[in-house]
């Protein structure tokens, strides 16, 4: 197998995940944890491969800098077959009424400084 080849996903037209970075107030975290735990349950549910989420340990200095005092950088990283895949799991997963109960709720998280956006796999080895 080539260097190239072994660079290249084993699955190259296979992957797709969404990342959302939010930073969150430390003293909510809890509650964070249990609505992301009820949404990735959903996400799951209705097609996700799988549904994870990180808090920040070791961050660089400019991702240090998108949460304020008191709060913690979080990650969510949901995962898919493709994009189709993704925007379809994702449209039943926001029609879904667990998820529209969710979103009536104040959200502990700092939703206004939310980031994220979707990746396709370059990488699988």
């Amino acid at each position: 197998m080539s260097d190239e080849d072994q660079m290249t996903s084993k699955r190259p037209d296979v992957g797709y995940v969404d990342i959302y970075l939010l930073p969150v107030p430390e003293k909510d975290l809890e509650a964070y944890k249990r609505g992301a735990t009820s949404f990735g349950a959903v996400a799951k549910e209705l097609g996700a491969l799988s549904y994870r989420e990180f808090r920040g340990e070791d961050l660089d200095e400019a991702m240090q800098a998108a949460a304020a005092d008191g709060e913690l950088l979080t990650s969510a990283v949901a995962e898919f077959e493709s994009r189709a895949h993704r925007d379809d799991v994702m449209a039943r997963v926001l029609e879904d009424p667990r998820v529209k109960e969710l979103m009536t709720q104040e959200s502990p998280a700092r939703m206004d400084k939310m980031r994220y956006g979707g990746f396709e796999t370059i990488v699988d080895p």
